[in-house]
Formats: C-alpha cells, structure tokens, sequence
C-alpha cells in the first residue's frame, strides 16, 4: 500500500525533532561558554562534522522508520477495527476479527468478537422465530409460483406504475420472441422492475385500467379488459388485463397481463379469408357461365357448331371449379395439418394414453414393453395417437390380432416408437395404402393421412416384421424435446417448471418525481456488468470479446435476469489474454460482432444504474463503439473499486478479490463476464448497508463521493 501524506510526515517527524532539539542544545551550549573555549570547540568539531551529521541522519531515518512502524501496529490497529466492525455486523455470523497490535488492541479484538458470538447467537434466535412466522406466507408464495409455471399462457404481474413484479417462464420465452435480437439474448424488455411500457403504449394501458376500474364501481365481481396491440418487431399480441386488489374491496395495487401471439393466427385467417373471396367471386363467376351456357343449349332453334361451343364452355368453367374446389380441399388439408404446434410431453404418459384409446375403440388387449421414463417428445399427440388408433384397428379387424403393444426408446438423435403384434405380417402394398389413405375413427373421417402426421413431425414411418420371434410392428421416428430449440414467435413451449422471478415487495413501490440523483441507494434497479477484451489498452484496437450483466432490483440480486454474450472482435486473440480468460479465436468465430451485441446490451441497461468495478476500462470499450453502433452509455456509474477506497482506506487491496475476501463473498466464476459480473452485485450488495452507515443514503451522495477518489482520475 503507498504511504499518504500523513505518514510521510509522520516518518519525517522525528528528525525534525531530533534537528530541532540539537539546535537548541548546541545554542544553550554556546551560551555557556566563552569565545575561546566556542573557538576550541568549533576546532575540535569541524573535522567531524560530516561523521555527526550522517549520525543524525540515520538516527532521524531509525526513528522514523520505528515510528511508522509503531503507528502501523499500535496507532492505525483501532482504525482498522473501526473500518471492519461494520463489515463484520452486516455480514455473515461467525467471522471475526483477527487480533493484531499491541496488547490493548488485541485485547479490544477479543472483546469485539465475544460481543459478535452473542450478536450472532441473538440473531440466530430472532431469524428462527421470523422464519416460523413467515413460514406460511412462503407458503402461499410458493403455491403462486407453482401456480404460474404450470399455465400455458404468459403471465406478467405489474404495479401501478408498470413496473414488472412477477412473469412466469412462458412469459420469457414470450418476450424473447418479441425481441429484434432474440439471438443475442432477448432479455431486454422484462425484468423484475423494468418498465411493461417498454413492450406497450401507456396509454392503451391506461385505457384498460379505466375500464376496470369502472367495471369495479359497477360491482363487477372479476372484471377485465382486453386488446389487441402490435410490438415494435411487428409482432401481434391479444393481451387481457384483470386487477390486482390490495384486499378483496381495496383500491387497486396492480394489473395482471395474460399474453398471446396472434401473429401466426392473424395470417393464417387473413389467408384463409383471401383464399376464400378469391374462390368464392371465381366460383360465382363460372356459375354465371354455366347457367348461361346451359340456358343457350336449351335453345330447340341452336345449330351444331354453336351447341358444341356452348359444350366446350360448360366443359372448361367445370374443370375450372373442380380445379379451384380441389385447391380449396387441399388447403384446407394442408391447414388442418399444422393446426397445432409441437408441444413437450413426457413418453410414458404418451404410450400410457395411447393404449388407453386404443383399448377403449378396439375391444383389444394393449401393453407397453421396453419403454423409457425419461424420454421426453416433442409431438402433436393428438394427431399422433389419432394415427396410432387408425392403425392399430386396421391391424385388429383385418388381421384378428388379440393383443397391441407399443414400445418407446432411444434412437440417436430420435425416438423410437413401434405398435407391434405377433402375428401375420402386413404387405409392403397394403402398408403403403394404410400410410396414405385418409385415417377413419370410430366411424369418423379425418381428412389428415398416417404419412400426414409423421411429415407433421419431421419423421420417418415404415413397416418391419422379425421372422424369428413372428412378431410385426409399425416403426416412427419422432423429435425428441429440446430446450435449446430456436423459439418462434408463434410457438412458444413450455421449458421450466418452476419460476424464479418474483417480487411481491414491490407492490409498495411508485414512480417518483425526484431526479434519479436524489433517489435512496436501497430502492434503485442496477445492472452490474464486466467484459472481457483482448487486451488492457482499448485505444490501441483491443477489442471486447464478452459482455456479461445482471440485475439488482429491490435489493436482490436477480441471477437469472441476466446478458452473456460473446462478441467476434474480427481480429486476433493474443495468447496471453486467452490464458487468463480462456476464450480462444474458435469460440468467436460465427458470433455475433459488437454492432450487433452492444445495442442489445444498451436496451438490456435502460433505466438501471451501472455497476462495475474499475468501470473506466468497460466503459472506455463503449466509448469507442458509439459512432459505429449508433447507442451512448450515459446512464450513472458506481464503481465498486472507488467505493472500495472510500469505506476502507486503511485497508492493503482494492482488487475484486481483495474486497470480495473482506466481505465475505464467494469468488466463483473469475474471470468470466458473468462470473465476474454476479461476483461485483453480490460485493456491491454488502457495500449498500456500509455506505448508510457512512451518511451516503442516495445515489448522487455516492457519486459524489466516488469523484473524491483519487483512482478516480484513472484514464485508459
């Protein structure tokens, strides 16, 4: 650590003191003595003058040196308990201070660690009873969250002013949909605390709030409104509002959005009503001409040639509607085959329904054999079960087979799904036949086919017979469930079971009319990012190779609100750097280029507070990338590095590592954006509660004491 002023005048007071009192002893002296004697004297000492005055020299170096010394380990120890003793009360229970100093500050050490074991064992006492209290609101919470996982529709909870206070995993896919850069994360319009006016005009809202609320006053027992509304990437989206209440006849806390993409559907009926008109007029029109023509041929006075042109007429406008009732049916069919999207279902429950449909239709004895539990498929199952049923009746009233099984594994990249039987075999013909011929049901006809049905599913289907055991069976091919399938905007599937993004605290929160600089730390949203580059000098053409960011909103870390991404810096990665952050040239390659990735970042931050630490070097990066990229970073910065000084300057570090051991954080993921990134917040987090003690209570307090800093004036 570099001495400051006042230890160098520390270190330097002892030869002054030491000057000071032999220019006053030699001044006394000379006083007392006579001219002859100072002449003798000055004699005697003139020779020796450089010897007495190297001897002073490292007297006044000595003392110094012991001084500093002294100061650091008697002086400066209360000081330093001073900076840690806050550390240590807001942190976990069980750490200590180390005892150091002399005997009076050791003996402080212990006496402040007796006091922090009672501290801790009390509040172990207090946090147990709050935990039994609050056991069955978690409860309830929990139940909601359960609750909210299992819909099929996205969910978004909002306060009054829109900020975002619960979604369910439906609903991030939903958005990342909605993105213009869905690729690249697609995180940028929800969040816990962000803005739903990001995604929809306020006032369409404001609307359906107004409508709700007058439903209310009427004594509507569960009102709710709805619209229809287009998002900025073209997408439409059927959107119903119903109220949040702060009890069953209070005033409204909130509003909840149930969502669906429209988009698909809205062309599909805009195209079928095209297709419709269209055949309809040229239907109308040939009608027209038939009735016309038939009319003339009637005519007992018509001639030969005339009659047979009239025929040709009749002959051409029937083939014509034919030709277009033909297009329409195949319409149709092709519509009535992609009606329902692919959905994730596990392949027990699939064969386990299977069978039961086949029993119930067949009068037929059904097993499953050799089927795996922890498959899962993506499959239209009832078109697929509808298949299944089809074949499996052909099999019992053609063949009289008894007994149908249905097995399920593994194949590859796909599941294996056979119907079989012992028994006669079925032909290549009449396997065929069966595979294309429209599928009848219980005395109903489909207008969908078996090949129909595996082309649904991107599969394959054929026939096999093993000779050996005499046994039959119908073979499909079928996807397996992928959670890291692209999404599209009109299907979104269900991929967790349990959300993790709520905040009923925030209900309490409104918008409020002070400029962000006068608003509390604690009720402030942040992102805190980091990036790894190939190099420390950005100025001289080191590039980003990763951004990595989370959230803080409501003081919690929100982990899984997150932005990672990397970034082809379209140049070479040293290897020196690759050692540090292990990104490699092969690991860019195909990525997308820091145009891209930085808006998409820049939407991700908006209304937050930037967090980093030694956010000069990230943010230097962005400053260089504003005239190509098009976006401006101007958001607030805290730096946990210059807040890091400021609450404890008596303290030897100030890297991440240093201040996340002193605070007692866990340091995972180093050298990682993300990693290091959850590393800052979580290190940011334990600063909060530090800088209320000091009197920094809001933002622009904390910025200003940031500025003091002297690494403030760090420039890359």
């Amino acid at each position: 650590m570099k001495p400051s002023l006042h230890e160098w005048a520390a270190a330097l007071a002892p030869a002054a003191l030491l000057a000071a009192a032999a220019a006053l002893a030699a001044l006394l002296l000379a006083a007392t003595l006579s001219p002859d004697e100072r002449a003798a004297l000055a004699a005697l000492l003139a020779p020796r003058a450089t010897l007495l005055l190297l001897a002073a020299v490292l007297l006044a170096v000595a003392g110094g040196v012991w001084m500093r010394w002294a100061w650091h380990r008697f002086g400066a120890a209360p000081g330093r308990i001073a900076e840690l003793l806050p550390v240590l009360l807001a942190g976990e229970p069980g750490r200590e201070l180390e005892p150091r100093g002399g005997a009076g500050s050791r003996a402080l050490a212990a006496a402040i660690n007796t006091l922090l074991h009672e501290r801790a064992a009390w509040r172990a006492d207090v946090e147990a009873r709050v935990q039994e209290a609050s056991r069955l609101v978690e409860q309830e919470k929990s139940r909601l969250a359960a609750l909210m996982a299992e819909l099929t529709q996205s969910v978004v909870v909002c306060n009054l002013d829109g900020r975002i206070l619960l979604y369910n995993g439906r609903a991030r896919l939903q958005f990342r949909a909605l993105s213009p850069a869905p690729a690249i994360g697609g995180a940028e319009y929800l969040g816990i605390g962000r803005s739903i006016y990001a995604v929809f005009d306020r006032a369409l809202v404001a609307h359906a709030l107004e409508m709700v609320q007058q439903r209310l006053q009427r004594g509507v027992p569960h009102p709710s409104a709805q619209f229809v509304t287009a998002t900025r990437g073209g997408q439409l989206l059927r959107v119903q509002l119903a109220p949040v209440r702060e009890h069953e006849a209070g005033p409204l806390a909130g509003f909840v959005l149930m969502l669906d993409n429209i988009t698909r559907d809205f062309a599909e009926e805009s195209e079928r009503d095209r297709r419709l008109h269209e055949h309809t007029e040229a239907g109308r029109a040939s009608l027209a001409n038939l009735q016309a023509a038939v009319e003339l041929s009637e005519d007992p006075a018509l001639d030969a040639p005339t009659a047979a042109r009239l025929q040709g007429v009749i002959r051409d406008e029937v083939k014509a509607l034919g030709r277009r009732i033909g297009e329409l049916a195949h319409y149709t069919t092709e519509t009535q085959r992609t009606r329902w999207p692919l959905e994730d279902m596990q392949g027990a429950d699939f064969v386990a329904a299977a069978l039961r449909r086949i029993e119930a239709l067949h009068r037929c004895r059904t097993a499953a054999a050799e089927v795996d539990p922890t498959l899962w498929l993506r499959l239209d199952s009832f078109s697929l079960i509808q298949a299944l049923v089809f074949l499996a009746g052909r099999v019992v009233d053609e063949y009289g087979v008894k007994l149908v099984q249905l097995r399920l594994q593994r194949a590859g990249e796909r599941a294996q799904l056979d119907l079989a039987w012992i028994g006669p075999g079925v032909s290549t013909e009449t396997a065929v036949a069966w595979e294309t011929e429209a599928m009848h049901i219980d005395g109903e006809a489909s207008a969908l086919t078996v090949r129909d049905v595996v082309q649904r599913h991107g599969g394959a289907f054929w026939f096999e017979r093993e000779r050996v055991r005499a046994e039959a069976f119908f073979r499909f091919l079928l996807p397996l469930a992928d959670a890291a399938e692209p999404l599209d905007s009109g299907l979104i599937a269900r991929r967790e079971s349990r959300p993790e993004f709520y905040d009923f605290d925030l209900f309490q929160t409104r918008e409020m009319a002070l400029e962000m600089a006068e608003r509390s730390l604690a009720e402030l949203a942040y992102t805190v990012f980091d990036t790894e580059t190939t190099g420390l000098e950005p100025s001289a053409g080191d590039e980003i190779l990763q951004i990595g960011a989370t959230r803080i909103v409501a003081g919690k870390l929100r982990r899984h609100e997150s932005f990672e991404q990397l970034v082809d810096p379209q140049r070479s990665i040293p290897a020196r750097t690759t050692a540090i952050h292990g990104i490699s040239q092969d690991m860019v390659v195909g990525q997308p280029t820091i145009r891209e990735v930085l808006p998409a970042f820049h939407a991700f931050v908006q209304d937050t507070v930037l967090v980093a630490h030694n956010a000069a070097f990230d943010l230097r990066f962005f400053e260089l990338k504003e005239r190509a990229t098009g976006v401006s970073f101007d958001l607030p910065v805290l730096d946990t590095l210059l807040l890091s000084q400021l609450l404890h300057p008596n303290q030897d570090g100030h890297s991440l590592e240093a201040i996340a051991e002193r605070l007692g954080v866990t340091v995972l993921g180093r050298h990682t954006a993300l990693g290091d990134a959850i590393v800052t917040a979580e290190v940011f987090l334990k600063m909060l509660p530090l800088l209320q003690a000091r009197g920094i209570r809001t933002l622009g307090q904390a910025l200003e004491a940031s500025r003091q800093s002297a690494l403030a004036k760090l420039a890359y």
